[in-house]
């Protein structure tokens, strides 16, 4: 069966724009590293040069930051102070700072970040935890996406839209302004530890930006695969992503309820070593269950007792058809469907093309494969092959929507498109 006859490309482009910025904590230093003594140096340097300043002057520099800055930036006094007191544990003794002095050198140890300048891509999506104002038969959905900005350092950015009962899709517009949260407790530990950061209710969901803030994640938060997870009457959204500090990779977990409140947390155990994983949306028999790819070529099933320990796992997807002859990895969270649980595939061929497939596994035993789709559902058409990464379309979760898969994916690592997927025609398709 041609991939036209089950999917339907939509024309929702999101592309990255470089007017959207974030200010990020400078130190001087590499971000999120501690101060070592050369960088607790020149931060006293800075600090006892602004000191020096005459007041007024010192007051007409802080207005001319403002003049440049603040409608760029929500609260930007307020982050000034924030930072200057982030600032103190660097500091030698000195006096106390008037309000203007803590402001500006407040501005000194932060700077501007363009955090998509380069990428919007590898995006996942779920429904959105509060549904008022969907469509009739339609919902509200939450859309992950993976930013990249200067020195190709990945955060995770948000964007909202509405899905109606015929499947049609709409992007919210994002917000003028751009946020990270705070960062409140950090439990450290020794692959980077549990942070718990929290954005305000006032921020709307596309102007939230989770950049780095551990050492394991100083390069990158990469490709986060989120899923509604039902434990109960208790429904939990959770993603697995990469963290990534430019030598080494490890996997994490972030969860929240709201999408205000987020915790991450280290992943531990063989299989957590690698890139890929992908938690189902429930339990199964008890346990928790994950889809992971350890030895970078083929699919693992894993069961665990605990959430944030993985280990071993069986082999139940291989290589097998020529346009995933280099390796498979799963494209996100399995999708529960009447006939099986449904898994998006992407498969390496040659020249490195990647392309997205399907599986269909059994609801009991996922460890049994029911069907697997021999062509892929979507490759890289002619218009879609320019970018950072040539010859790549990507997902990192997908939805059920009624009768259809609402599948948004990633353009050769640089733009994000959606599709949908008529259910019953990618049955048949697999049988």
């Amino acid at each position: 069966m041609s991939q036209a006859r089950f999917l339907h490309r939509q024309a929702l482009y999101l592309r990255p724009d470089p007017a959207r910025v974030i200010v990020r904590p400078f130190k001087p230093a590499t971000e999120p590293r501690d101060l070592n003594p050369t960088d607790k140096t020149r931060a006293n340097h800075i600090v006892e040069r602004v000191l020096a300043l005459d007041p007024e002057v010192t007051a007409n520099l802080l207005a001319d930051v403002l003049a440049n800055f603040q409608g760029r930036h929500r609260n930007l006094l307020e982050t000034f102070e924030f930072r200057a007191d982030e600032m103190e544990r660097a500091l030698a003794a000195h006096g106390a700072f008037s309000t203007i002095q803590r402001q500006l050198i407040g501005a000194y140890f932060l700077n501007e970040y363009s955090f998509e300048a380069s990428a919007l891509f590898n995006p996942s999506i779920v429904p959105h935890p509060d549904q008022s104002g969907a469509p009739k038969d339609g919902l509200r959905f939450v859309l992950s996406l993976r930013a990249v900005g200067e020195g190709h350092v990945s955060s995770l950015t948000f964007r909202s839209g509405t899905i109606a009962a015929d499947g049609s899709l709409a992007v919210d517009p994002t917000a003028r302004l751009a946020s990270s949260p705070r960062v409140g407790r950090h439990m450290p530990g020794s692959s980077g530890g549990t942070v718990e950061i929290t954005f305000k209710e006032e921020q709307d969901i596309s102007e939230r930006v989770i950049f780095p803030v551990t050492e394991s994640q100083s390069q990158g938060i990469e490709d986060a695969r989120f899923v509604e997870f039902i434990d109960g009457d208790r429904k939990t959204y959770y993603a697995t992503f990469t963290a990534y500090t430019g030598r080494a990779i490890q996997s994490e977990l972030i969860e929240t309820r709201d999408f205000l409140s987020f915790r991450m947390s280290p992943l531990q155990g063989t299989a957590a070593r690698n890139k890929g994983m992908a938690l189902f949306p429930r339990k199964i028999d008890g346990k928790y269950a994950m889809i992971a790819r350890q030895d970078n070529e083929n699919l693992y099933l894993i069961y665990s007792d605990d959430l944030y320990q993985w280990n071993g796992g069986q082999a139940i997807l291989k290589p097998q058809f020529p346009w995933e002859f280099v390796q498979i990895g799963n494209c996100g969270s399995p999708i529960e469907l009447d006939e099986g649980w449904l898994l998006l595939t992407h498969g390496v061929g040659p020249v490195r093309k990647y392309s997205i497939g399907a599986a269909l596994l059994d609801k009991k035993d996922p460890s049994k494969v029911l069907g697997r789709a021999s062509e892929p559902l979507l490759h890289p058409e002619p218009s879609e092959r320019e970018g950072y990464v040539p010859n790549v379309v990507y997902t990192c979760g997908a939805m059920r929507h009624h009768d259809l898969i609402i599948l948004p994916y990633a353009v050769s690592d640089t733009y994000t498109n959606f599709a949908t997927i008529h259910i019953a025609a990618l049955m048949q398709a697999m049988s």
